[in-house]
């Protein structure tokens, strides 16, 4: 065994080396036109880049992320449209498919905002309610497939309407509580369960590039009915506002600000219903620590891009602060049920022709804490 591991460093060693030989080697020349953007601002880019991560639920991550930015018709008039891409593989034998996409049409006059998930993930499950003790209950392992599509179109100048749909299939579901032998109440969709949910949505955007606004508005409202006429277990309805508004603080800062609500009426089954945490809004909660059938949250993000450092100006510095919570109805909604959620990152300039930053944040709780690496702001 030791044989074959310093036999895999000599010749790993040695390909390395005459790589480096190579001046216009592949990679060197992928690395230099990521670092040293020189592109023409309207040609399209695409990066690709391997990500490891580790979770207590996962062992060991390994994926490959993908990023793919442009113009229509390489047209700068037009908005900035981005397509993500995410795979992975964990050593606990997870996997998963991740697609999210922001497409804009020539003229932006047609809007495609949405994505997609096949994935095998676990989840820990707390329990329902903002009262869920810090620790989980149970591990809930799953094959999930997940569509949540919007297909918008321009009535006038920023204003869509149209229809969303929204499919999510939670199949082979196994409960395994943190204690063996625990008592567990299980909540509605323990069993598994499909739901299609079809409505319409209006949508104002202004913005220009939605990796990095610098100064806009976008705000949708949305709804959506979920019934077994349809491909659903279930029948619930939601109800989706996401308010954003960006302003410039002098010449390069961008102050930002979210207000987000979802409010379900209904049987929601527990794995959609509304959830506290990720990586764009509370950050620092797990997805999912906090579960109801109504959630709302604010958070607000003061940017620095780039800082004003004398040696570059590709780092960028960004603070922000939030809070929210989850809530079973309006006559149960009380105010020192919230939580909060604080932080600060640092940013790098990616793409400097297109003001695309990567970013790295640090997000603290009155629970614990976490760290999220990101192409693009959080929101």
């Amino acid at each position: 065994m030791r044989k074959n591991i310093f036999l895999s460093f000599m010749v790993w060693l040695l390909s390395y080396t005459l790589a480096e030989a190579q001046k216009q080697s592949f990679i060197k020349r992928y690395w230099n036109s990521i670092i040293n953007d020189s592109s023409d601002v309207s040609e399209p880019q695409f990066f690709v880049y391997p990500t490891l991560a580790y979770a207590p639920e996962t062992s060991w991550e390994i994926g490959l992320s993908s990023l793919y930015v442009y113009y229509a018709k390489k047209d700068t008039a037009n908005r900035l449209s981005e397509i993500n891409g995410f795979t992975f593989v964990t050593l606990e034998g997870q996997y998963g498919f991740w697609f999210d996409h922001a497409v804009y049409s020539d003229k932006e006059d047609w809007f495609f905002l949405g994505r997609l998930r096949f994935q095998r993930f676990p989840m820990y499950y707390y329990g329902l309610g903002p009262d869920t003790p810090e620790e989980y209950l149970a591990l809930v392992d799953s094959r999930q497939v997940l569509i949540k599509e919007r297909v918008l179109r321009k009535l006038k100048k920023d204003f869509y309407v149209g229809m969303e749909l929204d499919l999510n299939r939670f199949g082979s579901v196994e409960f395994h509580p943190k204690e063996e032998g625990a008592s567990i109440e299980m909540p509605i969709g323990s069993e598994g369960s499909t739901n299609l949910g079809l409505g319409l949505g209006f949508v104002y955007d202004n913005r220009h590039n939605v990796l990095n606004v610098r100064n806009g508005l976008f705000s949708e409202l949305a709804y959506l009915k979920y019934a077994p006429f349809w491909e659903a277990t279930y029948e619930f309805g939601t109800i989706v506002s996401d308010n954003r508004i960006y302003r410039p603080v002098g010449k390069d800062n961008v102050f930002a600000a979210q207000l987000f609500g979802q409010f379900n009426t209904g049987d929601v089954p527990f794995n959609m219903m509304s959830a506290l945490g990720g990586e764009s809004m509370m950050r620092g909660y797990y997805y999912g620590r906090f579960r109801d059938k109504n959630y709302i949250s604010s958070q607000v993000e003061l940017r620095f891009l780039p800082l004003p450092l004398g040696f570059s100006n590709r780092f960028g510095a960004a603070m922000f602060a939030g809070t929210g919570t989850v809530f079973s109805d309006f006559s149960n909604l009380s105010l020192d049920k919230m939580v909060w959620s604080a932080g600060a990152g640092i940013r790098f300039l990616l793409f400097p022709n297109k003001d695309i930053y990567t970013r790295l944040d640090a997000a603290f709780t009155q629970e614990g804490h976490g760290f999220y690496i990101y192409i693009g702001e959080a929101f």
